[in-house]
């Protein structure tokens, strides 16, 4: 037999053989929860934790709608460094029963609407994983509620996988930094831009009605790591814009933060 062709036949193979691997790992978690559930389960080298779907609740009818994944974060290995160990499993069980808790709420309240027969009412909750690296990890879980109109929140969970706690704004920087201005004051140079590039584009920053307008963040406000490393700050639905806005994320360049952070 000819060698090239002989090669042909093993590249051709080959492929075939790697698109039906493919295709059965596209096509198995959509026709089996059970699968797709055993599926979420497999590790990730050196990861240090996972997120599988502690619950999943749902309910349809002519009047009410909801789907709930109600995700949960579990450490994925035995470190070494029990220190570390023993703060990654505090974290992640703080975490999860705060996630918990805010789905508790959502579905008790629906209930209690269909119940009541207080009218059509959605309700989703979903999550993302918006970051893992080997310095830290994000979960973002994500709330829909719609009566009507529909409002949507976010949470933004991030875990320094170094020490194994939670982060806080404050974590990020050296101690005594004031890092508070330049975050807020490049929040409003993009959001004059972003307006300046697109009329449909509204942030609050002259409103006549001065409480409104976004004057500055907080310890308290959302924020997340990227995979880039860079923090982006995240806004409900009529924070700091009007509602059909949605939720808006503003990413901070390095540049802006360099010298204060850690």
């Amino acid at each position: 037999m000819d060698q090239n062709k002989g090669n042909q036949a093993n590249v051709i193979k080959f492929a075939v053989v790697a698109a039906v691997v493919v295709g059965i790992f596209i096509i198995l978690p959509n026709i089996s929860g059970t699968i797709a559930h055993a599926m979420e389960q497999i590790p990730v080298i050196g990861q240090l934790v996972k997120v599988v779907t502690f619950r999943d609740y749902e309910y349809e009818s002519d009047r009410n709608m909801a789907d709930i994944e109600v995700p949960e974060i579990k450490p994925e290995q035995q470190l070494e460094d029990s220190t570390l160990q023993e703060n990654l499993d505090l974290t992640t069980a703080e975490i999860n029963a705060e996630i918990q808790s805010i789905t508790d709420n959502l579905i008790a309240e629906f209930e209690a609407n269909v119940k009541d027969e207080m009218g059509y009412q959605d309700v989703m909750v979903t999550s993302e994983v918006l970051a893992t690296t080997p310095d830290y990890f994000t979960l973002k879980l994500i709330c829909y509620q719609g009566a009507g109109s529909g409002y949507q929140w976010n949470y933004f969970y991030t875990i320094d996988l170094n020490t194994g706690e939670r982060l806080q704004l404050k974590d990020i920087f050296r101690d005594g930094a004031d890092y508070i201005t330049p975050i807020s004051e490049n929040i409003k140079l993009q959001m004059r831009e972003r307006m300046d590039a697109d009329e449909n584009n509204i942030y609050w920053l002259e409103n006549e009605i001065e409480d409104l307008n976004f004057k500055a963040i907080t310890d308290e406000t959302s924020f997340y790591l990227n995979e880039k490393g860079n923090m982006v700050i995240g806004f409900n639905e009529g924070d700091v814009a009007p509602m059909y806005m949605g939720t808006v994320e503003f990413e901070i360049p390095a540049e802006v933060l360099e010298g204060i952070r850690k």
